[in-house]
């Protein structure tokens, strides 16, 4: 048990404690191998309390509790990797409203999946991920269900999803589903009776409370700005939102409610799904009574009130319970989306051993240190390269990586990396060069293998997110408008959203030499995930870094029949290559100066070490 007077090495070393100490460090662009220093072996919490006067005690004892309220440890690093087809797999991310349109009304849908199966096929795709293809008012893009058992009209029908299933499996690909299940949508049938009705038995669905002032039931704070409670005058109740005012947080302590999402898991698997992609599964779990959130600590992790749900009470239990009642009778696949989850605890959640999720997706390393989504900055790859190898070297044979750039979520990563386009083409290669050869599972977004960029976006009239919506809104109160929308554009979530060039419009808008570009793109893409696939030290094998030196990145993976090495220029300047005489280069095919390393160049190298030749 940690306490007062515990070590700050104490507190990294328990899991809470190493992702929070690690959120902390990042936040303050520290680097998280001062915690490992002898100084902060012997440096006691309460020793540091009196060099930081602004956080109290009782900071320090939220802290302390949060930290002992898990008691298991981290599993062991070590041991064989259990071979899975979801850790050899390619997957790709399709937002089906942007994705392709196959009736020209301007919406992707469930048709212009299906057309564009065999191209994915081609590109070497196993398994595809669908954003919600569901019924929804469309607060914030579907992730607002109304239906989990009804298809978005302006995607089509569920005999159209059925026949998309259909024509999936059939080229032997696989298909995951969103899903939404920490919120619904407040036009959701149970929420308008649970709202309507006081003896309903959805009014425990969710968490509404008795208005009896007008003071909300606690100080949290939403994802999307504001306060987390919605205000029913008429029922003289409040309502629990974490993100948009239309998502109403589930109760997932109510049994109830746990069958009936565990049903419908069912019910969808049943029909022939393979998995699912778990939105912000971590959240479903809050702590009982809904306290009031240290308001010094969440400005740390960055919400106030996160402490008492992004890793809550009863997580473990209720993960353990889908994946016994509905994943594992199916021996389906499922990844969490974990905001808040680091190293160490998505290690506890994705342990084979444990049987709660597969993969995890974590944010950790969508950013530099110290900077946000909602910043104007030049991502450094130096930074990713250090926070990828403590992941390669400490996330363990028993867990596995989802391999990521970008989401429906982010904007574009090459946007990030170089503001001046000047190297888009080199930079795309780059990360999937490195996505497609460390260890982890690869997930492409809808548009990667194409290069597309960030949009550039004019005015704050073309942004539809709602999340950069509500901060504009907030920001104008307090700086100017142009200031303000420079800040939504740099972060905005449509960055990611925008309709895919198949279209007649769309290309017209690309223009001839962007539209040569992508698909060059498309080739190199289909080079390396032909790589990844026939080279199994790529997949499976050990990870070892060889040279971090500034602006280089050079790693080998190894079985023991083959090895592999990357080496790659993280910067815009010309670097020394090595040289590899008992090695062949296998990518790129051609090279201008083999003695030297161009802007943000990769290469990859294979050596056969068996008997058989190549």
């Amino acid at each position: 048990m940690v306490t007062l007077d515990s070590s700050i090495a104490d507190i990294y070393a328990s899991p809470v404690g190493h992702d929070v100490l690690t959120m902390a460090c990042h936040h303050a662009q520290i680097p998280t191998w001062i915690l490992q220093t002898p100084l902060m072996k012997v440096l006691k919490i309460k020793s540091l309390s009196r060099f930081t006067k602004d956080l109290d005690e009782n900071f320090y004892q939220t802290l302390i509790q949060l930290i002992n309220a898990e008691q298991d440890t981290p599993p062991s690093i070590d041991g064989e990797i259990k071979h899975t087809w979801w850790k050899e797999a390619v997957f790709y991310q399709i937002y089906p409203r942007t994705f392709m349109d196959s009736n020209d009304d301007g919406i992707g849908d469930l048709q212009g999946i299906i057309d564009r199966l065999d191209y994915l096929k081609d590109l070497g795709v196993d398994a595809l991920w669908l954003s919600p293809i569901y019924d929804s008012p469309l607060d914030d893009n579907g992730y607002d269900i109304r239906d989990y058992y009804k298809i978005h009209h302006d995607l089509g029908t569920m005999d159209d999803f059925k026949r998309l299933l259909q024509e999936v499996h059939k080229r032997d690909m696989k298909l995951i589903m969103d899903l939404v299940v920490n919120h619904t949508s407040d036009e959701h049938r149970w929420f308008q009776e649970a709202l309507k009705d006081p003896n309903s038995p959805y009014r425990n669905y969710y968490f509404l409370y008795p208005q009896d002032n007008n003071i909300p039931p606690n100080n949290w704070e939403s994802f999307f700005s504001g306060g987390a409670w919605n205000k029913y005058e008429e029922e003289k109740l409040w309502g629990l939102h974490l993100f948009s005012k239309k998502q109403m947080d589930l109760n997932w302590d109510n049994p109830d409610l746990r069958k009936d999402i565990i049903q419908m898991i069912n019910d969808y698997l049943d029909l022939g799904v393979d998995g699912f992609r778990m939105d912000v599964i971590n959240l479903i779990s809050k702590t009982a009574g809904l306290p009031d959130g240290n308001v010094k600590l969440g400005k740390m992790m960055g919400y106030c009130g996160i402490e008492h749900y992004f890793y809550g009470p009863h997580l473990h239990e209720y993960l353990h319970e889908i994946h016994e009642k509905a994943f594992k009778p199916h021996n389906a696949f499922s990844v969490g989306e974990v905001p808040g989850l680091s190293m160490a605890l998505s290690q506890m959640v994705t342990n084979d051993e444990r049987e709660e999720l597969d993969m995890a997706f974590s944010f950790d390393l969508l950013e530099s240190p110290g900077h946000t989504r909602y910043e104007d900055y030049r991502y450094d790859l130096n930074a990713y390269r250090d926070q990828i190898h403590e992941w390669m070297t400490h996330y363990g044979n028993h867990c596995w990586m989802a391999l990521f750039y970008n989401n429906h979520d982010n904007p574009r990563m090459v946007s990030k990396v170089d503001h001046t386009h000047q190297y888009d083409k080199q930079i795309e290669t780059l990360l999937a060069i490195m996505q497609m050869t460390l260890k982890g599972t690869p997930f492409i977004f809808q548009g990667d293998e194409m290069g597309l960029t960030n949009y550039n976006f004019t005015s704050i009239n073309q942004i539809h997110d709602i999340e950069g919506v509500n901060l504009y809104h907030e920001l104008i109160k307090t700086m100017s408008e142009e200031e303000a929308f420079k800040i939504i554009k740099a972060g905005t979530r449509d960055h990611t959203r925008m309709m895919l060039p198949w279209n007649k419009a769309s290309k017209e808008t690309m223009g001839s030499l962007y539209q040569d570009a992508h698909v060059s793109m498309i080739k190199i893409y289909k080079v390396l995930i032909h790589l990844r696939k026939t080279h199994q030290a790529l997949i499976y094998g050990d990870y070892h870094c060889l040279s971090s030196k500034h602006n280089t990145y050079i790693y080998e993976r190894a079985t023991e029949n083959e090895t592999c090495i990357i080496e790659c220029n993280l910067s815009n300047t010309v670097l020394k290559a090595h040289n590899y005489p008992d090695m062949h280069r296998v990518f790129p095919s051609r090279v201008e100066n083999s003695r030297l390393l161009g802007p943000y160049e990769a290469r990859i190298y294979i050596k056969d070490t068996s008997n058989a030749s190549h």
